[in-house]
């Protein structure tokens, strides 16, 4: 659906996008994953038509970017990173207007507003003017404008930036809705490493205008290294390391100064029996730790550098 051979940009001296080889999947939700000026809004933008390529070429639901991009246009949708919605119109008022620029008719724009309106989260707010919305609210009236003409193709540019929690977990709620049950295609990007791992099928991680890896986020989370399974006891370490070395799954046990560090590759399937044992063995323990391996993990072992974003992404999760 999306495919890029040696796609570039260059602004004056500087590459902003070098070569980049990419191929996305019909129905496929692919997560563009980097830090602030890695390339990713650029590679948008050149996906979207808005931008020309410098070198390379890419086609989106089997367009040319660069030579077809009015058919390249009638197929996808675009959410980007600044919503441009006018305050003074009502979301349904804007939601009409773009099926009407869309060539629906009268009718057909009403019809598709209503569609809308149950498939995405709109509510109570579509008779209100855009200006009294919240950024949640007016972040998913963008997306309900990129959907008007039904697209093939889905670009979302950062979608939740600046959102709250509970604003951002109901884009993505959208988001999953729309590829589950319309069989959309969805190019992602994002800085946050969380929204990666939950809504992505696979994920290209870009530095410096580079893909520097590709895979599922559990394929590229197991490339760099294992979960940890960390515990602190009352005992001392010699009985807890004896008996959680047999473990199925457990690939080393040591002790390093008052913590007795698990490595394993499923943290979530072996903490049970980890703790199971240590129970067994009458060992006290006053806490049990599970610290899987993150997208973070990922991008630090490839680059050098962690992604940052405004909110860290938890790691670690207490368990006992």
């Amino acid at each position: 659906m999306i495919e890029a051979t040696g796609l570039s940009r260059a602004f004056s001296e500087h590459d902003a996008v070098r070569g980049l080889d990419l191929q996305v999947e019909p129905g496929e939700i692919y997560g563009f994953l980097g830090p602030n000026g890695a390339g990713k809004s650029t590679t948008v933008r050149m996906l979207c038509t808005l931008l020309a390529p410098t070198g390379g070429r890419a086609t989106v639901a089997g367009f040319d970017v660069a030579t077809e991009p009015d058919q390249v246009r009638l197929r996808i949708g675009a959410a980007l990173q600044e919503a441009s919605l006018d305050p003074k119109q009502t979301g349904r008022e804007l939601l009409h207007l773009q099926g009407r620029l869309y060539g629906l008719s009268r009718r057909d724009a009403a019809t598709r507003v209503a569609e809308l309106t149950t498939l995405v989260d709109i509510g109570d707010a579509l008779d209100r003017a855009i200006g009294t919305y919240s950024g949640g609210m007016a972040r998913r009236l963008d997306l309900a404008a990129a959907l008007v003409h039904n697209p093939t193709v889905l670009f979302l540019d950062e979608p939740t930036t600046g959102l709250d929690p509970m604003s951002r977990a109901k884009v993505w709620e959208e988001v999953r809705r729309l590829n589950e049950q319309l069989g959309m295609t969805v190019f992602l990007t994002t800085q946050y490493l969380e929204e990666a791992d939950a809504l992505a099928d696979r994920v290209g991680i870009i530095d410096g205008g580079s893909l520097v890896a590709e895979g599922t986020p559990d394929a590229l989370k197991r490339s760099v290294g294992q979960d940890l399974i960390i515990i602190h006891t009352d005992s001392g370490p010699e009985a807890a390391v004896r008996a959680l070395g047999s473990i199925e799954g457990v690939t080393s046990v040591e002790s390093v100064d008052d913590e007795i560090l698990v490595s394993t590759a499923d943290g979530a399937v072996t903490i049970g029996p980890v703790a199971i044992a240590l129970g067994k063995h009458d060992i006290a323990v006053r806490d049990l730790t599970l610290r899987t391996t993150t997208l973070d993990d990922v991008f630090l072992e490839l680059t050098g550098s962690r992604i940052q974003n405004d909110e860290p992404t938890p790691t670690e999760e207490v368990l006992v």
